[in-house]
């Protein structure tokens, strides 16, 4: 059980003023965070930070008591992202993209078929895997990069607005997923807009002009 620690941390890119200063949040195995705030507010600059992509100026960003020091150090202590812009391989099919993740991260052929069949299945896409990226639209493409995390089972799930291009249907059945991998005892992390689904969340964490307040502690 891992839990992931954002300490006194001022998070911002190069030599500019900082996005976000002095924030400070744990979030424990088991639990559903939600990260809230308008397009702009800085909830993808944390992310990152969680997620070893981007280093605070000041504090630290902590994995249990071991500091992150970059990305592959995070994914190493079994941090997944889901980005916001999905990062798909256009060129991949649905298919090989998450058994691509997978293998690059230790699993064995036979296992990644069998993680991407039901990651696929838990998205709803079932049938969609042999199709090309630029094939897919919008939201199948959002819910591939969704199965991708989820196949790739991190002890600290980070998911950056990955309900914003989907129906209601598939928006309740991303949360739920979230939900599961929260209740399997990851640490998980939704950064979104949306106070429907931030209101799915156990704690809501919102941003703004630059300062952490608790929504719901």
């Amino acid at each position: 059980m891992t839990t992931l620690t954002v300490a006194e941390a001022s998070i911002g890119y190069g030599d500019g003023d900082p996005v976000l200063r002095d924030v400070s949040v744990a979030v424990r195995p088991g639990e559903l965070l939600a990260v809230t705030g308008t397009s702009g507010a800085g909830k993808t600059t944390l992310l990152s930070a969680m997620a070893g992509l981007l280093a605070p100026a000041e504090g630290r960003v902590l994995v249990d008591d071991d500091p992150v020091g970059d990305r592959d150090h995070a994914v190493s202590r079994g941090v997944v992202l889901i980005p916001q812009d999905n990062g798909l391989a256009a060129i991949l099919t649905a298919a090989e993209n998450i058994a691509v993740a997978m293998i690059a991260t230790g699993r064995t052929p036979a296992e990644a078929r069998r993680g991407t069949a039901e990651a696929l299945e838990q998205v709803g896409l079932t049938g969609h895997g042999d199709q090309l990226i630029e094939e897919l639209s919008g939201g199948q493409q959002q819910r591939t990069a969704i199965a991708r995390g989820l196949a790739l089972s991190g002890a600290v799930l980070l998911a950056d607005e990955v309900t914003s291009e989907l129906d209601a249907a598939n928006r309740q059945r991303v949360i739920d997923l979230l939900r599961a991998e929260a209740d399997r005892g990851a640490a998980v992390v939704f950064a979104t807009h949306d106070p429907e689904a931030a209101a799915a969340c156990d704690r809501e964490l919102h941003l703004l002009d630059g300062v952490a307040t608790w929504a719901r502690p």
